[in-house]
């Protein structure tokens, strides 16, 4: 799945196990937020990061289940 707001309310669900996050090194300053906010806070365990010769980073995050 794509975009901010499918996968908040996944999130907010239960319904994601893991989290591919790609960071691009560019500073807009405006624009939709990364993820609009959720109902109650999510734990999030870094599992993996990859880095591109473009400078994108890859973060992947294991969703922590309570």
């Amino acid at each position: 799945m794509s975009g901010p707001t499918l996968a908040a309310q996944f999130l907010a669900q239960g319904l994601v196990d893991e989290l591919w996050l790609i960071v691009h090194p560019v500073v807009l300053g405006a624009g939709t937020r990364f993820l609009p906010e959720l109902p109650q806070s999510q734990r999030l365990e870094l599992m993996e990061t990859r880095t591109f010769t473009s400078g994108a980073v890859a973060l992947g995050y294991r969703v922590v289940h309570a």
